[in-house]
């Protein structure tokens, strides 16, 4: 069975030699069962050659490339909008926590709670920001419409 399904294949692709036709003939004959499944396998194979896939319209293509280009640009707008937020405001800290140090008329734990404030300020903005742009980006529902 195993060489006669190897045959039946190897025909339906036009692989098959002379000899190797003769062979699954001659089974075909033999076996009714077999000649069943030869004639459904011969018949998908007429039925999915003629199927053509259908031409999208044009608007959907429209709409698609311009799904396409929204999300570069967007993609490539907040790379720039965060490496930009993370050096000025990097940099404002900085000077910030550079003045309190340096200013001896400020106690030490005030400093110490101005700085924890400032990093905690800085790591949570940065966390809201992180995470509602990655749950807007895999919201199902961006675009639907009311």
């Amino acid at each position: 069975m195993d060489r006669t399904r190897e045959l039946m294949m190897r025909a339906l692709d036009d692989e098959i030699s002379a000899s190797e036709n003769m062979e699954l003939q001659a089974m075909l004959n033999a076996n009714e069962q077999l000649r069943a499944e030869w004639e459904s396998l011969t018949q998908v194979k007429r039925t999915t050659a003629d199927l053509e896939l259908a031409k999208p319209p044009d608007e959907l293509w429209e709409e698609y490339m311009d799904s396409v280009y929204r999300r570069v640009e967007r993609g490539i707008g907040w790379i720039l909008l965060s490496v930009g937020a993370v050096v000025v405001f990097s940099y404002a800290l900085w000077q910030l926590v550079r003045e309190l140090i340096g200013d001896a008329m400020i106690p030490w734990y005030v400093k110490g709670g101005a700085v924890a404030l400032l990093v905690g300020i800085v790591i949570l903005a940065v966390s809201v920001i992180r995470e509602k742009y990655f749950v807007f980006k895999d919201d199902p529902y961006r675009d639907v419409h009311r």
